[in-house]
């Protein structure tokens, strides 16, 4: 399904050539700068608390925020719009205030360049480590979201098939990532932040003629195409069929979901303790604009009322993508495009540097460190060359399980993404949470919160195990995360309890 002129195939071939070339420009500036795997996981350059608080509002939204959700609130409405817009938004943001502070302190400490060492230095348990280590994995769900909405903007706006071009996009992407790191990724992330500012404000007023007779008209028009599009909840979607899954699940998934490492670790790149407010005030003013860009979900409806074009169908995960091309004119619509790209690859980027340097100095080091070569200039040579042999293995990884997702998604690689990513920071949250504000927490403490944490949210999503009193059941992953960690609390607490009063007896 082609719906993009030919004027807009050829201007968008010539501006993201140009695109990719700047960014190659950046990652090479920041290569010649990284010397070791301590260079690429947290930097060597000091950076500007506003250009590092950038950088984490364009690594914290992703495509999924850009691309995939606003199709979503397309779907299912203003009940949609309370969850994705509001709801967890505020939480996220508090959630960020508070714990990048205490992060940052035992994370500059220690000199963890990644979550699970902060998690094994802070429990004193190497094995933990590697058990965090291993469940970073599950973060690959959400390297694939990111592909499959870059591949659904690209596709849409250059003509070309899917396949083609989430090979190249995977063969580009994580390319350049072999060598920038974070040095580079600063640089690029700010820049996409800066223009995906721009492209924010560009989507949020492009639905300005609906408002022509004022809220009102604009509610009549979308109960017009289905009345439970302007309701405050959705039997439809499993998503939103009632306040636990709007309010309470999105509230407890906001507040954790900061604890993802390409989020949270963000705050290592300052150097000084000082520039911490600047940096949370730029990061989360901006993050916060971001997050109401799903509201542009309600004018694609409008625009697509049967949710269809030309007579086909309109995947979930595709509206956004189409709106654009249909909707702007040439270059508005392209600089929109790339705006969207920003979105995606300033994540990925956050997401591959992260993942990759877990598995090379997380699970590799630990497992086989003792093979690596005993000159340390040798040492450093072998340790870089490894990560890029990662990355370039997770990218045929994601190419693999994208290609999948782009033709059997489950309603949305959304959902998909959603329930590793979800059962990542379930298992994060409480030892991260316990290890910032109380004193004296065992390894077990950890252990049996971060294991409770895994075994019940992966339980209510796979069983779609119902919540008591509610409609809602665990097919949401939202609503499986959030059991997951109300339980991990819970056995968290209890443990820290007993094992407190055996220590003090």
């Amino acid at each position: 399904m082609n719906i993009a002129s030919d004027e807009l195939v050829i201007a968008g071939w010539i501006l993201i050539s140009l695109y990719a070339a700047s960014i190659l420009v950046f990652v090479v500036r920041g290569a010649i700068k990284t010397k070791s795997m301590k260079d690429y996981a947290v930097g060597n350059i000091a950076f500007s608390p506003a250009a590092v608080g950038l950088a984490l509002a364009a690594s914290m939204t992703s495509a999924a925020t850009f691309i995939i959700n606003p199709g979503i609130i397309a779907f299912y409405g203003i009940s949609g719009v309370i969850s994705y817009a509001f709801v967890l938004p505020v939480a996220a943001m508090v959630s960020l205030v508070v714990l990048t502070k205490g992060f940052r302190k035992h994370g500059s400490t220690v000199k963890a360049l990644s979550m699970a060492q902060w998690m094994g230095t802070r429990y004193n348990s190497k094995g933990y480590s590697l058990f965090f280590a291993f469940l970073s994995l599950l973060l690959i769900t959400f390297i694939v979201l990111i592909a499959v909405g870059l591949t659904k903007v690209l596709s849409k706006t250059l003509n070309v098939g899917e396949l083609l071009m989430l090979i190249g996009i995977v063969v580009f992407i994580f390319g350049y990532m072999m060598f920038g790191g974070a040095n580079s990724m600063v640089y690029t992330n700010t820049i996409q932040a800066i223009l995906m500012l721009v492209v924010a404000f560009i989507l949020l007023g492009s639905g300005y003629e609906h408002f022509s007779s004022g809220v009102h008209g604009f509610l009549d028009e979308l109960a017009a195409i289905d009345p439970k599009l302007v309701s405050t909840t959705n039997d439809s979607s499993f998503l939103f069929r009632d306040y636990f899954e709007i309010f309470f699940a999105q509230i407890v998934v906001g507040v954790a979901i900061v604890c993802q490492p390409h989020i949270i670790t963000k705050s290592l790149l300052l150097k000084t303790d000082s520039d911490v407010n600047k940096y949370l005030v730029f990061g989360v003013i901006t993050e916060f604009i971001f997050f109401l860009v799903v509201i542009a979900g309600l004018y694609a409806r409008l625009v697509f009322p049967g949710l269809t074009v030309d007579g086909k169908a309109l995947a979930l995960d595709g509206i956004i993508s189409a709106y654009v091309v249909k909707e702007f004119p040439v270059y508005v619509g392209l600089l929109v495009v790339l705006g969207l790209i920003s979105a995606g690859i300033s994540t990925l980027e956050g997401l591959i540097q992260a993942l990759a340097t877990t598995i090379s100095a997380d699970i590799a080091k630990p497992l086989f460190g003792n093979k690596y070569p005993g000159d340390n200039l040798k040492r450093e040579k072998f340790e870089i060359g490894l990560n890029r042999v990662v990355i370039a293995i997770l990218g045929i990884v994601t190419i693999l399980i994208s290609y999948d997702q782009l033709v059997n998604p489950k309603l949305s690689v959304a959902i998909f993404a959603q329930n590793g990513v979800y059962a990542y920071f379930s298992a994060a949250f409480v030892p991260i949470l316990f290890g910032m504000f109380l004193k004296g927490v065992d390894k077990v403490v950890a252990i049996g919160a971060s294991v409770t944490a895994v075994i019940v949210h992966f339980s209510y999503y796979y069983g779609k195990l119902p919540v008591p009193f509610t409609a809602s059941t665990g097919e949401n992953p939202g609503v499986a995360a959030a059991m997951a960690i109300v339980a991990s609390l819970i056995v968290g607490y209890v443990l820290y309890r007993f094992t407190w009063r055996t220590e003090s007896v």
